[in-house]
């Protein structure tokens, strides 16, 4: 039952920053039907940053990954029945707490099983979970189906005015007269991690076709170590953002690129929603229910299969050999900071394939999206 042109809305997605940018097809479809609609989010600390500038929402609510239980009664009593509609598209315990409190009408995603019942109870509508089979941004949109709106298909990233000046400063060069790369090279677990021998062949064949490369990444120390490291075996004017851009900035300089490379990050994500060319390494990640939404892919099927490397719109997914690929674990040695064989065998002529036939086709139509 749809509700009747609810004034305030909440979605919730308390997870990493790639959920919740899958998170913005739902986000746009609530916005669409319902244009008057107050629509806030409600993401921890941590991952705001990438809706900052997202045109379809209002306010965007935030809680720390664990408070402390005074800091989670003052969440509860600030939502509390603030609004007409709720939705959580996760299946964990506090996503579906927030959503009963938030409203009298509450929808969310549930796991199978008697041990779940309780969450059943609490909200007014639910929609089985499917964690292997079906693609995040299209199980976020059963919720749509759920209330009775029309589905919206778009990944939306977006940034401001202060985000594009911030790029244009840091860069060396004119983006609309230099062609440029962008390589997103470390990612936050180890396993999904390609080798740095890979990084530096690529990265040579990019500046011997005349692109400059530049990196983008986060500000962990881990990560800027990484690039630390690498940085001296790439090419000189190899130009380093890593952590100092904001995600909006990144995304403003994705739009300006020629071609994106990286793993499976929130980063590819943003790269592949934009239309950027992109060029996606994926080993142990299920790419049906993970793989990058690909621009202008408005199709209520999976846009990939499980296995093997494949081409969608402006995403190439390689994916790492091997029959145990993918094995949906946190590396061979099933810990995050383990490696995985599929991805640190992956030979670097195939990726720097598939950025060629990428470059010799006629480049994608980027529509960026800019909130002032």
């Amino acid at each position: 039952m749809k509700p009747q042109a609810p004034a305030r809305i909440l979605l919730i997605n308390t997870r990493r920053i790639g959920d919740v940018l899958l998170t913005t097809p739902l986000i746009r479809s609530l916005r669409r039907a319902w244009p008057e609609a107050v629509i806030d989010v409600l993401v921890f600390e941590s991952t705001a940053g990438i809706l900052a500038s997202n045109p379809d929402i209002d306010q965007v609510l935030t809680v720390a990954e664990r408070p402390d239980w005074r800091s989670h009664l003052r969440l509860l009593r600030s939502i509390w029945r603030r609004y007409d509609l709720a939705l959580s598209t996760l299946t964990g315990d506090r996503p579906t707490l927030y959503a009963w409190a938030a409203a009298k009408h509450s929808v969310g995603l549930v796991e199978e099983g008697n041990k779940h019942n309780w969450k059943r109870r609490m909200l007014s509508q639910t929609v089985p979970f499917d964690n292997i089979n079906t693609h995040t941004v299209l199980m976020n949109l059963k919720l749509a189906d759920c209330v009775g709106i029309s589905r919206c298909h778009e990944l939306v990233s977006a940034w401001s005015v202060q985000d594009a000046q911030s790029v244009a400063a840091m860069l060396p060069f004119d983006p609309t007269q230099t062609t440029y790369a962008v390589l997103h090279t470390y990612p936050m677990f180890a396993y999904k991690t390609w080798h740095q021998a890979g990084w530096v062949a690529l990265a040579h064949w990019l500046a011997a076709r005349g692109l400059r490369v530049v990196l983008v990444g986060g500000k962990q120390p881990d990560e800027l170590a990484y690039v630390d490291a690498l940085l001296p075996q790439l090419p000189q004017d190899t130009i380093n953002a890593t952590g100092r851009l904001s995600l909006g900035a990144v995304a403003c300089l994705l739009s300006g690129a020629q071609v994106y490379v990286g793993t499976d990050t929130s980063v590819t994500h943003i790269a592949a929603g934009l239309g950027v060319p992109t060029v996606a390494l994926y080993g142990p990640s299920n790419p049906v229910k993970w793989g990058p939404w690909p621009k202008g892919y408005d199709q209520d099927t999976n846009p990939y299969h499980m296995r093997g490397s494949q081409t969608v719109n402006n995403v190439t997914l390689l994916q790492g050999g091997g029959d145990c690929v993918p094995c949906m674990q946190e590396g061979c040695e099933r810990h995050v900071n383990s490696l995985s064989a599929c991805l640190q065998q992956m030979p670097s002529d195939i990726v720097i394939a598939a950025v060629e036939q990428f470059l010799s086709q006629k480049a994608c139509t980027i529509s960026p999206a800019v909130k002032g």
